[in-house]
């Protein structure tokens, strides 16, 4: 089953959900050195949107021009939430477009971290973006919890309740056997 356009949706949805809740910390706070694997939640959110935007120009054939995981690619909070909703946007529109034979498809990329090119399949390589964002996004909560900031529920079940897609009492999913 191809889940990746419900998984681009789920992940335009939790991004806006997670920045809201970043949306409520000072400068200083947003930009606070954490002891997180990428510092301060910038960092970490920068990293993201690296990420995403290496592994689809990698889909598309498009060199992003990005040299470092760790790049910062907007200075401020409002910059890099612009920046989010268009990527998400362009994620969405990626992965609604491709074919079953699309998603099976390899690309050759250079790798950032050592050396030598690596081939994995479209649909391996959305798998690794998507687990990815959950990684990082993880790391963002727990830093906005020791903020003092409670982000909302993120879970995939939330997103789907939320659409109208969630399993009902009584539905066959419910149903043993």
């Amino acid at each position: 089953m191809h889940h990746f356009p419900l998984m681009a949706r789920f992940n335009t949805w939790v991004n806006e959900r997670l920045y809201e809740s970043v949306a409520q910390l000072s400068d200083d706070e947003y930009q606070l050195e954490r002891g997180a694997f990428f510092g301060s939640i910038h960092n970490t959110l920068n990293h993201l949107l690296v990420v995403d935007r290496l592994w689809t120009g990698r889909i598309k054939g498009v060199d992003q021009g990005i040299s470092s995981l760790d790049e910062i690619l907007y200075k401020d909070f409002a910059s890099l939430r612009v920046a989010r909703r268009r990527e998400d946007e362009r994620l969405t529109e990626l992965v609604e477009g491709l074919s079953e034979k699309q998603l099976q498809r390899p690309v050759s990329y250079r790798r950032i971290i050592g050396d030598g090119v690596e081939e994995a399949r479209v649909d391996h390589i959305l798998l690794t973006l998507f687990n990815h964002q959950a990684h990082h996004r993880g790391q963002v909560h727990t830093m906005l919890t020791q903020a003092g900031v409670t982000p909302p529920p993120l879970d995939v079940i939330f997103f789907l309740d939320e659409i109208g897609q969630a399993g009902r009492p009584g539905t066959v999913a419910d149903t043993p056997g």
